[in-house]
């Protein structure tokens, strides 16, 4: 690490040990044996800032503490139907692990509908698959392969993604990268862009030279469904179901005989493997309070930071999408497309 790094880990160390009591045993239970390289996440995501990396690992602490997220994988969503539901319209799942040991994980971000239940249900879930990928999954594959992984590989599928979607999901979408930005920092390593349609590759180039160098470096878009790429970093078991070959994103839904293969579905090994195991902690709780309304319950989600250059980014790809849209004949089809531009 070089010194400067170090040196400024070191202040935010000596920061965080002024904190009070509750905030620093709170530190304690996220960073799970781990503090420098957690320390180093929030530094990254402040551009190595130690005050703004301290204000955001505060926020961050009293943010878990006032809505209890450490017992978030203790309140499965319930009942059954309802976590189909979730799960059939937020189309997110682990495949499985890359050659390395680094987890793999698919988001379905073209066909994700989001309308099968409220925005606290979609909240919740993604905020479990956080924090089941954080406490049981990274532990794992570190004990596994005799080295901390603290980071993650995602792979965003943008089948069927559609210039209306953007505007009507626009509230949960950024509900959700605003609990990722601010809460978990610096957990994925890489991003593989697949199934691209030509309207996102059109915003990608525009949009590409404004984000920073280390945001450019994690995003890669790949050709078609990008399975001879990702073949290189994992085992084709691995593979997400939507990147075995072209066209295999297309699906709405799978059938019930290949449904275990699909990632996203209830029925693959993760999501059971995950539900199964929240059921237990549940009944392993000693709290009798019952649950609020049918399992889910409401996470506060912090205001966005308004610095930065998500209005310019946000802005731009406005403007190219009634470009695309104008120069297709299709401009009344986003007539009053506005992306929320925080």
């Amino acid at each position: 690490m070089e010194q400067a790094a170090e040196e400024a880990i070191q202040k935010l160390s000596a920061l965080i040990d002024q904190a009070d009591a509750t905030l620093k045993s709170e530190f304690e239970i996220m960073h799970q044996g781990y503090p420098t390289e957690t320390m180093a996440r929030f530094l990254k995501a402040r551009d190595w800032n130690v005050d703004r990396a301290h204000k955001m690992l505060l926020d961050c602490l009293n943010w878990r503490i006032e809505n209890d997220i450490d017992d978030i994988l203790s309140k499965p969503i319930v009942p059954t139907d309802l976590f189909r539901s979730v799960r059939e319209s937020q189309l997110y799942g682990m495949s499985g692990f890359s050659k390395d040991g680094i987890p793999v994980f698919a988001l379905g971000v073209g066909r994700s509908s989001y309308d099968k239940a409220s925005v606290h249900y979609y909240v919740q879930s993604h905020i479990q698959i956080n924090e089941y990928r954080d406490g049981v999954v990274l532990p794992a594959a570190s004990k596994k392969h005799g080295r901390p992984i603290h980071a993650c590989i995602k792979v965003l599928d943008m089948t069927g993604l559609r210039l209306t979607a953007l505007s009507q999901m626009k509230q949960i979408l950024t509900t959700i990268s605003t609990v990722d930005d601010l809460n978990y920092p610096e957990k994925t390593e890489t991003y593989y862009i697949v199934n691209a349609p030509y309207v996102f590759s059109a915003c990608w180039r525009v949009v590409k030279p404004l984000l920073q160098e280390r945001t450019r470096k994690k995003v890669q878009v790949l050709n078609g469904c990008g399975r001879d790429e990702l073949l290189k970093i994992m085992d084709p078991s691995s593979l997400p179901h939507v990147c075995r070959k072209e066209g295999s994103g297309s699906s709405r839904r799978s059938t019930n005989s290949d449904s275990v293969d699909d990632c996203y579905s209830a029925e693959h090994w993760f999501h059971q493997e995950m539900y199964n195991y929240m059921k237990q902690q549940s009944e392993a709780t000693e709290d009798t309070v019952a649950p609020i309304k049918q399992g889910s319950f409401h996470v506060a989600v912090p205001e966005p930071n308004p610095e930065g250059s998500k209005v310019k980014i946000v802005k731009t790809i406005e403007a190219e999408v009634h470009k695309i849209a104008d120069q297709n004949g299709l401009e009344d089809s986003v007539k009053g497309l506005e992306l929320n531009n925080q």
